[in-house]
């Protein structure tokens, strides 16, 4: 035995390793975590006889730093420290049981914070004592990790021991998701918080308040009553409650509740403005409160108070606040401002990009890919699969699929070829800009399990908008998960493009029959697309007539033009009446009716409907197309006057016409909108948007390099035009496709894809 220290040395000594313990404790709660492990380390080979003397609380807040800092490397090198060192007394003192619990609880929640669920489970099956914090520990940790079922059955298993204490309920509720089992077992906890009195904390009924409004329903609803029920309301209570109604999509009772919570001295942070936001751009704004002027002057006023608060330069706030104004206004000006006075780029993060590229992918595809060019230049932010999504939609928007395969190279470089959600994607994008092919390779490369309903009724869509109904019908039948109610939408969408009636009958049929999916508004539609486009124009009448709920636009829409093909004028006046008090501000309604009274020589009537039109204050749309030359895209209006070659385009035009009259081409004079002269009604037709675009694209392209000519167009292609393309495409021997605002149109050897059923 070594001789007793002086006691001059043995205060030193002591000295000493007090200095040690606060030091590692003060880096490890820092965050200085290597730097408290280099230390310790230091300190261990300075003193190899016995080391330094650690005592259990300087473990403890290592390990509860490594927990809040979620550096399990680290803590796992500090917890071999701790197995080194308990054997021997002069290093650690395990002695007391206390210790060891204490140290044991410290471990598990640790790793259980850390992810390292197995390992924290096995700590705490091995305990020989426990405490209230060592099931809360382990329980905290499967919540965390969104393990719910293990969450509730720990938590049932516990109260064979000891009664939960409200961290202990928090958890578990917090690990109740919004499916059967979850709302069951939420509902029990709520029932045993009533029971213990414990759903008067202000954290159970938090928990409670979140709990409830992550279940569809009428989880507002009682949301709502723990929320009145509180005698105590802290910023977390108030933001779970706007949150919730967020969720339910109430977004006016969350601007109401925020209204009443800004009477209270709780004030409010990100997270109610982020919800907030969120609320004005889901577009449920609620009762009495729809109108997009009310959304938006509400959304400036909440930008106005996030400047004043400060909390505009959080980038969570002005994430939300860019998609909430790009949902709510239409244009994009404001997001890219705000975009670019963003105080620094170390500010935006891949959220806040995926956010400012996803604003654009709809109305401006090119400033989408834009942005997205933009990010990976900069380098210092990587996209996500969120991001590629984004981009990969944007992709959808443009005419021809090479912006999409670009992009696509970018998602195989970043190894998410294999992402669902980015697949999805690939496949919307080359439906969209006409490669159903393309997007049947991205579809049939997917595993089988990976292949969620996103990506079947994904695959529907692309065969329905380029009229494969059959393709479609088939595909069906190879589903490896349950069909929803816009899978239906999709099928009988294809039924519609291709004239297939009997079908269409049958899965509307077999829809709620089979399937117990009710009928909604869009599968109406389709019905009365389907009869209406057969001719069987009184039973599509019939059933709308029979619909449970009142028709919509998109129901009115269809049947209007079913009135107009096949000439039912009286009905057709009736399907314009309803269109224009649905939708009063679109031209729809006004010209459809007005083209059937041109088509049947009634210029009088039509006359009367344009001018009940310009009183109104419609405008109709004006005919566009779009044409890619090279990398550049080429606008044209109908006559084509703004283009600054339309001399020389009008005059191809003309020689063109003249090639195509010798094939049997015969101007649909009866389209003409005038009671005028014969040539000035061909002269009205010559000059769609469409067939300038096509003969400006001959003009420039070299027809040995081409595979298929391809024009975007933003309203639907007309008869004259229609008839015109099938022509073309004889006799250029080149296949035309033609995106119209309803489908594509492939034509091909004097054929349209669409057999003429459009």
């Amino acid at each position: 035995m070594p001789p007793p220290l002086s006691p001059s040395i043995s205060f030193c000594k002591s000295l000493h390793t007090f200095r040690l313990q606060e030091q590692v404790r003060l880096l490890a709660a820092g965050g200085r975590l290597e730097e408290a492990l280099s230390l310790l380390s230091a300190s261990s080979a300075a003193d190899p006889g016995s080391g330094p003397p650690i005592d259990v609380q300087t473990y403890a807040a290592l390990f509860h730093s490594c927990a809040g800092f979620n550096s399990l490397h680290h803590g796992i090198a500090f917890h071999r420290l701790l197995l080194q060192n308990s054997n021997d007394s002069a290093k650690l003192n395990l002695s007391p049981p206390n210790h060891r619990l204490f140290l044991t609880n410290h471990l598990i929640n640790m790793y259980a914070k850390c992810g390292d669920l197995t390992y924290a489970r096995t700590l705490f099956d091995e305990m020989s004592q426990r405490n209230h914090v060592s099931w809360t520990a382990l329980i905290s940790g499967y919540a965390q990790h969104g393990c719910g079922d293990d969450c509730f059955l720990l938590f049932s298993a516990m109260l064979g021991h000891f009664r939960p204490n409200e961290f202990a309920f928090t958890s578990v509720l917090s690990s109740c998701n919004d499916n059967s089992n979850g709302k069951q077992c939420g509902k029990q906890v709520h029932a045993l918080a009533l029971k213990f009195s414990i759903d008067a904390s202000v954290y159970v009924a938090n928990a409670l308040i979140s709990m409830y409004s992550k279940v569809s329903g009428c989880g507002a609803e009682k949301a709502w009553t723990v929320f009145r029920a509180m005698e105590f309301r802290n910023l977390i209570t108030w933001n779970s409650m706007i949150a919730g109604f967020q969720l339910q999509g109430l977004g006016s009772f969350a601007i109401q509740l925020f209204t009443e919570m800004r009477r209270t001295p709780v004030g409010f942070d990100r997270a109610t403005l982020v919800s907030l936001f969120s609320s004005l751009s889901s577009g449920a704004i609620g009762e009495g409160t729809r109108t997009v002027g009310f959304g938006l002057k509400y959304c400036c006023q909440l930008h106005s108070l996030a400047i004043r608060s400060g909390l505009i330069s959080e980038i969570e706030v002005i994430t939300a606040l860019v998609k909430a104004y790009s949902d709510l206004r239409g244009e994009i000006a404001d997001c890219y401002r705000l975009f670019l006075e963003t105080d620094s780029h170390s500010q935006r993060d891949v959220v806040f990009w995926t956010g400012i590229i996803t604003a654009f992918a709809e109305r401006e595809p090119g400033e989408s890919l834009f942005l997205f060019r933009e990010l990976h230049r900069k380098g210092d932010v990587a996209p996500d699969r969120y991001t590629l999504s984004s981009v990969v939609k944007a992709c959808g928007g443009l005419i021809s699929e090479r912006h999409a395969l670009s992009v696509h190279s970018q998602v195989i470089k970043h190894g998410l070829d294999r992402d669902t959600v980015v697949a999805n994607s690939l496949i919307h994008a080359y439906a969209r800009c006409s490669s159903v092919s393309l997007a049947k390779q991205v579809f049939e490369g997917m595993e089988m399990e990976s292949r969620d309903l996103v990506s079947w009724n994904s695959m529907l869509k692309a065969h329905a908008l380029h009229g494969q109904g059959q393709e479609a019908l088939r595909l069906s039948t190879e589903m490896s998960v349950p069909p929803d109610s816009a899978t239906f939408v999709a099928l009988l969408s294809a039924c519609s493009h291709s004239g297939l009636v009997e079908d269409g009958i049958r899965i509307f049929d077999i829809m709620l029959r089979d399937y117990r999916i009710t009928p909604q508004l869009d599968h109406y539609a389709c019905m009365v697309d389907i009869l209406g486009r057969a001719g069987r124009v009184l039973e599509a009448q019939k059933l709308i007539n029979q619909m449970p709920m009142e028709p919509d636009s998109v129901v009115w829409s269809a049947f209007l033009g079913a009135c107009r093909k096949h000439g039912v004028v009286q009905l057709a006046a009736l399907a314009a009446a309803n269109l224009k008090e649905l939708e009063p501000e679109r031209s729809l309604g006004y010209v459809q009716i007005s083209n059937i009274y041109c088509s049947g020589g009634r210029f009088n009537e039509a006359g009367l409907v344009r001018k009940e039109m310009r009183w109104s204050g419609v405008r109709k749309e004006p005919g566009l197309s779009w044409v890619e030359i090279g990398s550049q895209i080429h606008e044209f209006a109908s006559g084509g006057n703004r283009h600054p070659q339309k001399e020389l385009i009008r005059s191809e035009l003309e020689q063109f016409i003249g090639q195509l009259k010798e094939l049997g081409y015969v101007p649909e004079t009866s389209l003409a909108l005038h009671d005028i002269e014969e040539e000035q009604k061909e002269e009205q037709l010559y000059h769609h948007s469409e067939k300038l675009a096509l003969v400006f694209a001959i003009m420039n392209g070299e027809r040995r390099f081409w595979k298929a000519i391809k024009i975007m167009k933003n309203i639907r292609i007309c008869v004259d035009c229609h008839n015109f393309m099938k022509l073309a495409s004889g006799l250029l021997g080149k296949e035309i496709v033609v995106r119209d605002s309803n489908r594509f149109h492939h034509f091909n050897n004097r054929v349209c894809s669409c057999n003429d059923y459009w």
